[in-house]
C-alpha cells in the first residue's frame, strides 16, 4: 500500500501470495552481518507502520500496526504480532503464538516482558543485538562505542547509494 519501503540492501525480500504489506511498512533486508533477507510467506497481514527487519515470517500471521521484528527472528505460521509489540533478534515464536500489545518478546524458547520490566535491558543486551543486525562487536556496557560503530555501519550501508540513480519506468 501507499508508503510501503521495502529494501533489501544487499539482500533480498520475499512476500508470498495474497499477503499484504500496509501503509508506510517497511521491510528491510540486509547483507551487514551476513545475508538477512526478509521473507513473507504467503497470506500474511503487515499492518500500517509495521518494520520488519531481516526477519522470516510463516504463512497466515499477523503483524499489527506499529509492530516490529528484528534481525534473524522467525515468527511461526499463525502467529500474531499485536500493536506495538517487538520481537527482538534471533527470537522464534511458534506457531499461532500471541505476543500481546506493546510487549517485548524474546529468545527461543520464547518469553514476554513488559517495557517497564527490571530485566528488560539485561535481556536485550544477551540477544547480542548489535552483532546481529550491524556485525558490531562491543561490550553491551559501553554503549556510546557501540553506537557510534553502529552509525559508521549504517552511514557505509547506506552511503553506497549516494551516486543511485532514479529510474522512470514509463
Amino acid at each position: 500500500m501507499y508508503g510501503a519501503v521495502l529494501d533489501a540492501e544487499g539482500s533480498r525480500i520475499e512476500v508470498g501470495e495474497a499477503s499484504v504489506i500496509c501503509e508506510n511498512a517497511v521491510l528491510r533486508g540486509s547483507a551487514v552481518a551476513g545475508d538477512q533477507p526478509v521473507l513473507v510467506d504467503d497470506h500474511v497481514f503487515v499492518g500500517p507502520h509495521a518494520t520488519l527487519l531481516g526477519c522470516e515470517v510463516g504463512r497466515c500471521v499477523y503483524v499489527a500496526t506499529t509492530a516490529t521484528v528484528l534481525q534473524r527472528a522467525r515468527l511461526g505460521a499463525g502467529s500474531v504480532v499485536a500493536v506495538g509489540a517487538l520481537v527482538h533478534a534471533r527470537t522464534v515464536l511458534p506457531d499461532e503464538y500471541f505476543v500481546p500489545p506493546h510487549t517485548v518478546a524474546l529468545d527461543a524458547p520464547v518469553r514476554l516482558l513488559a517495557p517497564g520490566d527490571p530485566g528488560l535491558a539485561e535481556a536485550v543486551g544477551r540477544v547480542g543485538f548489535a552483532q546481529v543486525a550491524f556485525g558490531v562487536d562491543t561490550e553491551w556496557t559501553d554503549r556510546i562505542r557501540r553506537y557510534e560503530r553502529i552509525a559508521e555501519v549504517r552511514v557505509a550501508e547506506f552511503g553506497a547509494h549516494a551516486d543511485d540513480e532514479v529510474v522512470n519506468p514509463g
